[in-house]
């Protein structure tokens, strides 16, 4: 280097750059997994149904006259519309896993080996490929060939049973079953790429939702087998800490506090409750004491916060060194000030304009930043994907017209 000058790093690129993913997917479970690959830089070719695509563009039309679950799961894919059960749309689909790097699929059991698209089949014929079979409860046992949709599958893992109320339980918001999948996939594909960087070969990667899920379940579970009692449904509350919960607060919010241990509920009687006897009144000066005397606990606390607004609430929370949070409706989280502050928000293109979405939460400083591409239409890039495999003009136009590609 010239002395006196210097040398500026490039940002890097991102990590994916180069691999081509090809996927025959539907709902959630398979699109999340890829699109969390799509952002990391991948080229992600989504194998949709000429009739519709895939149903989850039909859930609602929440996202600007999209549906919510597919903007979400799909952006920064091509869209490819064919019909597999016509032997020239199959085709078309194995000329592409010729030339991909990654191949997922989450069709109903036995759908993708009838289609010679299992994971065991394609790693057998390419041997470089990494190909990833999504299930719902896996492809063996008495379960094999069970619908599993989301809420389906948290009731078989046994989330539901350690949501909700004492009286009532109740599913996640949210489709964790789906979620977890997904991410075990993505994870799955990033170790098998690694694996393959250095022995040359991919391979078979299998991830079902009740094994993912069931993992998650991870500290009930093992409470329930190794304790031999399930932690009690206590909905905001926590089962073995007191003060834990949610708490209303006078402009009609609610405040969640979580005492940690015996000093901070010192601070909370001095600084927050206004009653500093209770520090050391053996009804409450221990948890075991606060959790027996449960009700008495939660009523001292709302007492306090009652009166107060929440931004006040919490402030003085703060102030003692107590652990809190406000719980938020998600027009809220839409505005969240922490996600502003660190510019998480992005626009993302779609056939209705530009749409809001988060920075994927895997963050690479140094580098290049997630590509978020565009939600793309029904058989956006049929065509130029076809023409990519040689296809003549005619030959595709043959394609269009006879509802083999759309």
């Amino acid at each position: 280097m010239i002395h006196g000058m210097q040398s500026h790093p490039k940002s890097q690129p991102l990590p994916l750059e180069g691999i081509t993913v090809v996927a025959v997917e539907q709902a959630v479970a398979a699109p999340f997994a890829t699109r969390q690959l799509a952002d990391l830089g991948a080229r992600v070719i989504k194998v949709e149904r000429v009739d519709g695509g895939d149903f989850a563009r039909g859930y609602d039309t929440a996202a600007a006259g999209l549906a919510s679950h597919f903007v979400w799961c799909n952006r920064g894919k091509e869209s490819v519309a064919l019909d597999l059960k016509d032997p020239r749309g199959l085709d078309v689909v194995h000329r592409l896993v010729a030339d991909a790097d990654v191949f997922v699929q989450n069709l109903a059991q036995g759908a993708a080996a009838r289609l010679g698209l299992d994971a065991a089949t394609l790693c057998a014929r390419h041997p470089r490929l990494v190909a990833v079979d999504i299930s719902g409860y896996g492809a063996s046992g008495p379960y094999a060939g069970k619908r599993a949709y989301d809420m389906l599958v948290q009731c078989e893992a046994g989330l539901v049973s350690v949501t909700g109320t004492p009286e009532q339980p109740v599913k996640a918001g949210i489709p964790a079953a789906d979620i977890a999948a997904a991410m075990y996939a993505f994870s799955g594909v990033l170790a098998a790429l690694v694996r393959r960087g250095t022995t040359g070969r991919g391979g078979p990667v299998e991830v079902s939702m009740l094994d993912a899920l069931t993992e998650w379940m991870g500290h009930p579970l093992h409470h329930a087998m190794h304790g031999g009692t399930p932690p009690a449904r206590t909905g905001l509350a926590h089962a073995v800490i007191a003060p834990y919960d949610a708490y209303p607060t006078a402009d009609g919010g609610r405040v969640l506090l979580s005492v940690q241990n015996d000093r901070e509920w010192r601070r909370l009687a001095h600084q927050v409750l206004g009653q500093p006897d209770l520090a050391d009144d053996p009804a409450y000066a221990t948890n075991a004491a606060r959790v027996d005397h449960r009700e008495r606990t939660d009523a001292l606390v709302a007492k306090a916060l009652e009166v107060l607004d929440t931004d006040e609430a919490v402030a003085r929370l703060e102030s003692a060194g107590i652990a809190c949070a406000r719980l938020r409706d998600l027009w809220e989280v839409a505005e969240h000030p922490q996600l502003a502050a660190r510019d998480r928000w992005r626009e993302v293109e779609s056939p209705v304009g530009p749409l809001r979405a988060l920075l994927p939460p895997i963050t690479l400083p140094g580098g290049e930043e997630a590509r978020m591409g565009s939600v793309p239409r029904l058989g956006e890039h049929t065509g130029p994907v076809l023409r990519a495999l040689g296809m003549a003009d005619a030959d595709v136009a043959e394609l269009l017209r006879e509802g083999v590609a759309r």
